[in-house]
C-alpha cells in the first residue's frame, strides 16, 4: 500500500530526499507519491512537517 500527499503539502521538498526508492517527485502545487515504486516505508511520513503524507 502507497503512501499519498494530500493538498496540506507546501511544496518544501523535505520529504523527496528522504524516499529511499526516489518515488516521490514534485507535482502540480505539491509533491506526488509513485504508488508503483513506494515501498511503504514510511520515510516520507516522518519527514513531513506538516503531516501531508498519509498511508493510503
Amino acid at each position: 500500500m502507497a503512501h499519498v500527499i494530500d493538498d496540506t503539502c507546501v511544496s518544501c521538498g523535505a520529504c523527496e530526499s528522504t524516499c529511499p526508492v526516489g518515488a516521490i517527485a514534485p507535482g502540480d502545487g505539491k509533491f506526488v507519491v509513485d504508488a508503483d515504486s513506494c515501498i511503504d516505508c514510511g520515510a516520507c511520513e516522518s519527514a513531513c512537517p506538516t503531516g501531508a503524507i498519509k498511508a493510503e
